[in-house]
């Protein structure tokens, strides 16, 4: 059977993996001339399955207008003439309620839970190079209130089966000693010690490598945009693209932001938006205070992973933002929230900086899974989880294509849920 896999990020890349093992003919098509170049090039580089509530959260609410009015926040919305601007943001305030929260992060908790054990069998199979660790990830806290509300999280998801300590401040120290110039005024952490972190751009390369490499290779169409699905009879009988048609037996939606306009053409509304996010990449020298661990920032809504001799610092959500240009103003932000934090850091010099249009639904959970169209399948609108939750969701569709059921529950991801 062939499929093909609209997408080469790492939703796109991870699909095309686990469906080759299963004995898929497979070809990729993307627009750009490799993989993982868009959303996935230079994202927070943090596996954090344990750490996936949504950022529909009735938590938020109060926190909006100083979100939404200010020029150094780290949520920041522009509106725009846009109807789908407006229909996302509808949906997400809809979203924001106590039961509909606490109900996406276990259905989030359980596909992280299980995208963990994923990452882990590829990573020991096929020994991929994307700096890898698991040095486990810290959540640390400046505000007593917010730390209290964490611990109330951390109290729910352990009758999830998610392991997670809470810290005090010397405790904290204690685990990451790069933090000690901030420690006064630490109010307290959340520790999990099963997080991940990895280079997710040199993952999707290493996966187009191994893909090529593999018996009955996966084709690979780069620099080739589709424009369109071409349906009929209740199936899609062709992409369209600049290059000429493409067919197959089985078509897979994973191109992140670009899913929402291929469905669109063909009556499906996927509620996916673009949430624009930037990063920093520090080189790091021997006299380097960096920390070991994957760090977040919940105050200021940043986030570091070290990969190897280099630290990733991710952080904003600009609603409405018109492409993925760096905006200066927004990585002078970043850069001064790692000097507060990290002032020692002492890089080797400027870092790399990047923006990225996150795939965002208005409650946070991907659609993974069937569409009306019989050979048409989604495995899209990840938001910021698209590194963490990759392996899982691709596994979980391979389950639902063939027919059996998945090791999470479908119907939460599902397009008509």
């Amino acid at each position: 059977m062939h499929t093909i896999v609209i997408g080469a990020g790492v939703v796109g890349m991870a699909t095309a993996y686990y469906l080759h093992r299963e004995g898929h003919r497979v070809s990729v098509v993307d627009a750009g001339p490799g993989p993982g170049l868009a959303t996935s090039r230079a994202n927070g580089a943090q596996l954090s399955y344990s750490f996936v509530a949504p950022l529909a959260d009735p938590a938020v609410l109060p926190r909006l207008p100083a979100w939404l009015l200010g020029r150094d926040t780290p949520l920041r919305w522009r509106p725009r003439l846009d109807p789908a601007q407006w229909r996302w943001c509808l949906h997400f305030l809809q979203a924001c309620t106590h039961g509909r929260s606490r109900a996406t992060t276990r259905e989030l908790l359980a596909l992280g839970l299980y995208s963990r054990q994923c990452v882990h069998d590829l990573v020991e199979r096929e020994r991929p190079d994307f700096d890898f660790s698991s040095r486990g990830k810290l959540l640390v806290y400046q505000d007593a209130a917010a730390y209290g509300r964490a611990l109330a999280q951390r109290d729910y998801q352990a009758t999830l089966g998610c392991e997670q300590r809470a810290l005090d401040r010397q405790a904290c120290l204690d685990l990451e000693p790069a933090l000690a110039d901030i420690g006064a005024s630490i109010a307290g952490a959340i520790y999990t010690p099963t997080e991940d972190a990895g280079d997710c751009l040199r993952l999707c390369t290493e996966l187009e490598r191994l893909l090529r490499a593999a018996p009955g290779a996966v084709d690979f169409h780069f620099d080739t945009p589709v424009t369109a699905l071409r349906a009929e009879g209740g199936r899609i009988v062709a992409l369209a693209t600049p290059q000429g048609e493409l067919q197959a037996d089985h078509y897979v939606l994973a191109g992140g932001i670009g899913a929402q306009a291929l469905a669109r053409r063909i009556g499906l509304d996927l509620r996916i938006y673009p949430l624009k996010g930037y990063s920093l990449t520090y080189a790091l020298t021997p006299d380097s205070i960096a920390p070991a661990s994957s760090i977040s920032d919940i105050g200021r809504k940043v986030v570091y992973a070290r990969l190897g001799q280099r630290l990733r610092v991710a952080g904003m959500v600009d609603i409405g933002a018109a492409d993925g240009a760096v905006d200066p103003r927004r990585t002078r932000s970043l850069e001064a929230d790692v000097a507060r934090f990290f002032p020692r850091l002492n890089p080797a010099g400027a870092p790399q900086t990047w923006a990225g249009l996150r795939p965002a639904r208005p409650d946070g959970k991907p659609l993974i899974g069937a569409t009306p169209w019989h050979n048409l399948w989604l495995n899209a609108g990840h938001g910021g989880l698209g590194f963490t939750l990759a392996a899982g969701s691709a596994r979980m569709l391979v389950d639902l294509m063939r027919g059996q059921r998945p090791a999470v529950e479908a119907a939460a991801f599902a397009l008509a849920a």
